[in-house]
């Protein structure tokens, strides 16, 4: 344990899993830093840390006279994608308890994970976006882009595709009604049974390889339904997924910060056709079907997280919801 002024740091258990009373603490502290449309819980910190393979995380809590008062997550993966960039890490979650700010504690914390994944081999860190996320980025109505801007974080420098924000669209389903269009689509879209499993993680290794494989044999393997995947059949074979998230979904919900949204809940994406297959209307007729099953089941507010296609996902009742801010920085 290092000292740091009047505050004591300690690592936090990663491996066996967190004890209750460290992520119930962290919770707090977040949901006493952030506002209430961004609360999180002791359950969705446990999913966040508990092992995944392929995933190092770091994290470590601070107590000043036994209260605690802040923490900071950590992860990196050099190895769970051939074509991803292995000397990048991520910032998964960084919170200060209101009665411990302004006394340089966020930026310690913040120093400590840099300094834990540049150890570590990473030469970026980004802000979210981890493979077991709390956030995709930096949420605008936290305020705090000039508490990392100081520290040297930026959006990405990519000519390519240069992205400064992601979004969470959302809509209510009570209104949904399938277009006519998507049900003229030559193909059959059903709930995934568990003899696909080998039939899905082939299509995403094919077609989708990296994050979405990644998620996908990693939800499976940690116990979550196959059905809450949908999937679409052409007469190619397998052609396209979605996957869908209910209120007992393996993945909590509170992932998707929906406490805007009338109950019951739930979520959509990723999803994705064969790339011999778009421009045919089979995405749509993809996108439709998951929307009717979760509208059928009862889902009111849904949410598709984590996108830049706001434009797309308007032509199916989906509106603007919540802006990330896509920001990283090079470690020295």
């Amino acid at each position: 344990m290092n000292r740091l002024n009047d505050f004591s740091i300690e690592a936090i258990s990663i491996t066996p899993a967190a004890p209750s009373e460290t992520l119930e603490a962290m919770a707090a502290i977040w949901n006493a830093a952030c506002e209430a449309n961004l609360a999180t819980s002791s359950r969705l910190i446990a999913y966040n840390l508990a092992p995944v393979p392929a995933v190092h995380k770091l994290g470590w809590i601070v107590h000043k006279q036994d209260q605690p008062k802040g923490f900071v997550l950590a992860s990196h993966a050099p190895s769970f994608d051939p074509g991803a960039n292995k000397e990048a890490g991520w910032i998964d979650a960084i919170a200060v308890a209101p009665d411990a700010q302004g006394e340089g504690l966020g930026g310690a914390l913040l120093e400590l994970a840099e300094r834990g994944l540049s150890a570590a081999g990473c030469r970026h860190a980004q802000l979210g976006a981890g493979l077991r996320p709390l956030m995709p980025g930096l949420a605008t109505t936290l305020g705090s882009s000039s508490f990392f801007s100081r520290r040297g974080y930026r959006p990405p420098q990519d000519e390519d595709q240069p992205v400064e924000s992601v979004w969470d669209v959302a809509a209510d389903l009570a209104y949904y009604r399938p277009s006519e269009s998507a049900q003229e689509a030559a193909c059959t879209v059903r709930p995934a049974r568990p003899a696909d499993q080998e039939a899905l993680l082939e299509l995403l290794n094919r077609e989708f390889p990296g994050r979405w494989t990644f998620e996908c044999d990693d939800y499976l393997r940690s116990g979550g339904r196959i059905s809450d995947y949908m999937l679409l059949w052409s007469e190619r074979g397998l052609d396209g997924f979605c996957r869908l998230a209910f209120e007992d979904s393996l993945q909590p919900l509170e992932r998707f910060y929906p406490y805007q949204l009338r109950r019951p809940w739930g979520q959509l994406g990723p999803i994705g056709v064969s790339k011999t297959a778009r421009g045919q209307g089979l995405g749509s007729a993809l996108m439709h079907a998951g929307l009717r099953r979760l509208h059928n089941n009862g889902v009111n507010g849904c949410i598709i997280d984590w996108t830049t296609l706001v434009d797309f996902y308007a032509r199916f009742g989906f509106k603007p919801y919540r802006e990330y801010l896509v920001l990283a920085r090079d470690l020295e």
